[in-house]
């Protein structure tokens, strides 16, 4: 699968894409590859404000349990419901139906440390 080029990738395999001062996160294709079947989602509720770096969530696979950081500081503003309920959308979606939460950026220092998609790609993929 491409690295979708309209958003930014962390060294720790979560994708920011910015839409005004909101970020919508997700995992990335190498991360689901590696998680294999992910089986259990439980992010930060929304109005958890943190800071960059934070673990705002974590997902469960059949292999392991990985913690979710988001590149920027903020609050989170909303949780992707539909993943809660049906975790293989990950799997299935990443990129799409597939995010986890979307997040008011107070602080967004940290997203000029994430590489583009090239950058990414050539690491990863």
């Amino acid at each position: 699968m491409a690295v979708p080029a309209d958003r930014t990738y962390s060294e720790s395999h979560e994708w920011h894409k910015v839409e005004g001062g909101t970020v919508t996160l997700g995992l990335t294709q190498f991360a689901v590859d590696q998680l294999t079947d992910v089986t259990f989602v439980e992010m930060k509720p929304v109005g958890f404000k943190f800071q960059a770096g934070t673990t705002i969530g974590e997902v469960e696979s059949v292999k392991t349990t990985s913690d979710i950081y988001c590149a920027a500081g903020g609050e989170i503003a909303e949780v992707n419901t539909a993943v809660v309920a049906d975790p293989s959308l990950i799997n299935s979606d990443p990129y799409g139906k597939g995010w986890l939460v979307k997040v008011r950026v107070t602080d967004p220092a940290g997203l000029s440390k994430l590489m583009d998609a090239a950058a990414y790609g050539k690491q990863y993929h």
